[in-house]
């Protein structure tokens, strides 16, 4: 038996929920999902693909959350035959244990397929976090309205694009929005034990390995031009576990980065963040974070040449970065791909730092979206869930 196919049975049980996340933000959104549905006395096992903050809640994960966490067309070619198998096996063991419902958090290349073929054997399926059909590859809503039998959407503006599409679907505002506390920088501060007349520069290259892999060099180098020409300055780098250390650790020695006045931490992303005077940060859910922590920030991107390609071709918007898109306009810098320097992004942090009304006009920005996502959101997923978990709802 290969490892993936170990411990994949289970004793059936009756409140039986599917569920599959597929990285670290999702491992969050699926964390919540599961206190909610507690939280509202609804019963529920929850067994699948899970990370360690689901697992607290309960969950059971039968492979490791880490496999499904791949960045892009060409990088997922490497470990395809392996996603392949999982989810071979998801959709067996499923099929002869039918769930309540599958709930699928984000990972829609993985989730989509599955929840198709589990919708067609009649079981209900639910994915929480719509792909981003309203930035790129819009056609893709055909293939939600055959995978899904509602949606949980966590951004306003996506109502409309499923009501029209004819796809039960439910705002349930952004559960970061709802988690996160108000910003406090002073408080942040004294919680890292940071110096409160200090500069502090928040470094962020991406939570995925691949990503870190992509980013690392990038940002240390921006880091040490940033450093020569504002000495005063040090840098904040949260990174999530030991092998992210590891990898990080490794490139500041090839770069020659190692004397630079850098604090790593473990964890503590939204303790940087509301404690940096701004942040360069890797496009993806971190901009959000930074978002709703008041945190003016830079944001930068490179993926391989075809990557880019194929995105760049079927992009509906003219920004990657989610503050810009939330807003309609471009309130954070983009740097990315051949235009993701040393020198630019260099130069865009030393713009903010330097001028205090750019970073407040980013700020005032960031509150009023952060208004408009905030919501109850444990509470409307519970709800949303309920037909679901008590066999009421319909495939």
């Amino acid at each position: 038996m290969r490892d993936d196919e170990k411990n994949t049975a289970s004793p059936i049980s009756p409140q039986l929920v599917g569920i599959v996340a597929g990285e670290a933000s999702g491992d969050l959104l699926g964390g919540l999902l599961i206190r909610g549905v507690q939280a509202c006395g609804l019963k529920a096992e929850f067994i699948g693909i899970a990370g360690p903050k689901m697992q607290a809640a309960g969950a059971r994960t039968l492979f490791p959350m880490e496999t499904l966490s791949v960045r892009g067309y060409v990088e997922a070619l490497g470990s395809l035959r392996k996603l392949l198998r999982i989810r071979s096996n998801l959709a067996r063991l499923f099929a002869r244990t039918p769930p309540r419902v599958f709930i699928g958090v984000d990972a829609p290349d993985f989730n989509l397929w599955l929840e198709t073929r589990l919708k067609r054997a009649g079981i209900p399926t639910v994915h929480f976090v719509s792909p981003s059909i309203w930035a790129w590859r819009p056609k893709r809503i055909h293939q939600i309205r055959k995978a899904v039998s509602h949606s949980l959407l966590i951004f306003p503006f996506e109502e409309a694009i499923y009501r029209n599409a004819g796809i039960p679907a439910t705002y349930v505002g952004h559960p970061l929005a709802h988690a996160l506390p108000a910003p406090d920088k002073t408080a942040a501060r004294n919680r890292l034990g940071l110096g409160h007349e200090i500069e502090w520069v928040a470094l962020l290259p991406g939570s995925r390995l691949s990503e870190l892999k992509a980013l690392a060099t990038l940002f240390l180098r921006t880091a040490q031009a940033l450093y020569a020409q504002r000495p005063s300055v040090r840098f904040l780098v949260p990174l999530v576990n030991r092998e992210t250390r590891d990898i990080f650790e490794k490139t500041m020695l090839e770069v020659g980065a190692e004397d630079l006045p850098i604090r790593i931490l473990f964890g503590h992303a939204h303790d940087a963040l509301q404690a940096a005077d701004c942040a360069l940060i890797a496009s993806g859910t971190a901009t959000l974070e930074a978002l709703l922590l008041n945190c003016p920030h830079v944001i930068s991107y490179k993926v391989p040449w075809l990557t880019w390609q194929i995105m760049k071709r079927q992009a509906l918007q003219p920004w990657v970065g989610l503050p810009n898109i939330l807003a309609q306009r471009a309130v954070v810098p983009e740097w990315l791909q051949d235009q993701a320097t040393e020198a630019n992004l260099c130069q865009a942090l030393i713009d903010l730092l330097n001028n205090r009304e750019a970073r407040q006009a980013q700020i005032d920005e960031f509150e009023i979206q952060r208004a408009r996502l905030k919501r109850d959101t444990p509470n409307l997923i519970a709800q949303a869930l309920r037909p679901f978990l008590e066999g009421d709802a319909r495939v």
